[in-house]
């Protein structure tokens, strides 16, 4: 939830740009990859910007976001050069009533065809979050971090809990920072209805998810930066157990009852360790 006085269309599409610099300098989004939206439910006018506007159909229907704005990165953008042209490389979306179409914004400029192929995950996790808890804001990030994404071809920790014993013992800020831990989703076709399925239930647990041999999605319901520092968190995590590993885990990391004596004296609650 965010508080008035509400960011305005133009401070929003800094904050998207700034985020997906941040993302690609972290080697979270090689190329092309990975992808931004926002969904807010506050008057942006986004006609003063993005002048071309053209209606759509949604990937699944969401009637109670009648009204409801996204900023949404466009397909085959690179994250990190909407810092300097954000509306070449964004569009926004208006719902409309009976939330089976929206209105499609964009700038005569464009550098895409149409917003990114997984807008379906995006809208998904959107809609369950902005219905459920009756919000006015959601941030949601896809990117490709390497390390994270290295450690979901390895079996063992294909294992939500292994998972999250590992890469959360290595700095207390971890814990802090991440308390409910990542999800683990096995693997499933890229913008499949299967992963949009179990993405939706997995974000309803967790602030990150990792999608095996793929990436993670990150969300946050008061701004970007915060799903941008969860996927650096988790990185950092993975990081550090990727180095363990090439060093024949020679580290044990923060044991479980030191990491439960830093919950403890910062009120963290957490069921991990």
């Amino acid at each position: 939830m965010i508080n008035k006085p509400y960011p305005t269309l133009d401070e929003l599409l800094i904050m998207v740009g700034d985020a997906g610099k941040h993302l690609s300098e972290i080697g979270a989004s090689e190329g092309t990859a990975g992808n931004i939206s926002v969904c807010l439910r506050w008057d942006v006018r986004p006609d003063r910007i993005f002048s071309v506007c053209e209606t759509i159909e949604l990937p699944q229907i969401v009637p109670e976001l009648k009204g409801a704005t996204f900023v949404v990165t466009g397909s085959g953008g690179r994250l990190r050069e909407i810092i300097d042209n954000p509306s070449a490389n964004l569009a926004c979306l208006v719902v409309n009533e009976g939330g089976k179409t929206a209105k499609l914004y964009t700038a005569p400029e464009r550098k895409f065809h149409h917003v990114t192929s997984e807008f379906n995950s995006h809208l998904a996790v959107h809609y369950d979050r902005m219905v459920s808890r009756n919000t006015n804001f959601h941030a949601i990030i896809h990117t490709h971090p390497p390390y994270l994404t290295y450690l979901s071809h390895i079996p063992r920790y294909q294992n939500t809990s292994y998972l999250n014993r590992h890469i959360l013992r290595w700095q207390p800020e971890m814990i802090v920072n991440l308390p409910e831990g990542v999800g683990f989703a096995p693997f499933e076709l890229p913008a499949s209805s299967r992963l949009v399925s179990v993405n939706v239930d997995l974000l309803r647990q967790h602030h990150i998810v990792v999608w095996a041999k793929h990436g993670v999605m990150a969300r946050s319901d008061s701004s970007l930066k915060h799903a941008a520092d969860r996927t650096e968190y988790a990185e950092t995590g993975a990081r550090y157990e990727y180095l363990n590993l090439t060093t024949c885990e020679i580290a044990t990391g923060l044991a479980p009852d030191e990491i439960r004596a830093i919950c403890q004296a910062f009120k963290v609650q957490q069921s991990i360790f």
